[in-house]
């Protein structure tokens, strides 16, 4: 695996363990966090580059679902404040 795929790889990995800070339900942070551990482990013998960067791309677009939810999350916190 070259450098510039590893680094993406774990810059990945770390995103997704960054944005399981705040899943919501109960346990949600350690089994969304399990969950994104499990995955990578899964794939950790993967070495054709293209497989990998197609990884890459679901997982950023893992990333940008999670990030939808929180979005929303806070949306329905701020309208629930100001509107009955």
């Amino acid at each position: 695996m070259s450098a510039e795929i590893r680094s993406k790889v774990i810059g990945l990995y770390k995103h997704l363990q960054y944005l399981g800070r705040e899943y919501p339900g109960p346990n949600g942070p350690q089994k969304f966090r399990q969950q994104i551990r499990d995955a990578f482990l899964k794939h950790k013998d993967e070495t054709d580059p293209k497989k990998i960067m197609a990884l890459v791309a679901h997982g950023r677009y893992v990333a940008k679902e999670v990030e939808a939810l929180y979005s929303l999350k806070k949306y329905r916190a701020l309208k629930q404040r100001y509107y009955d």
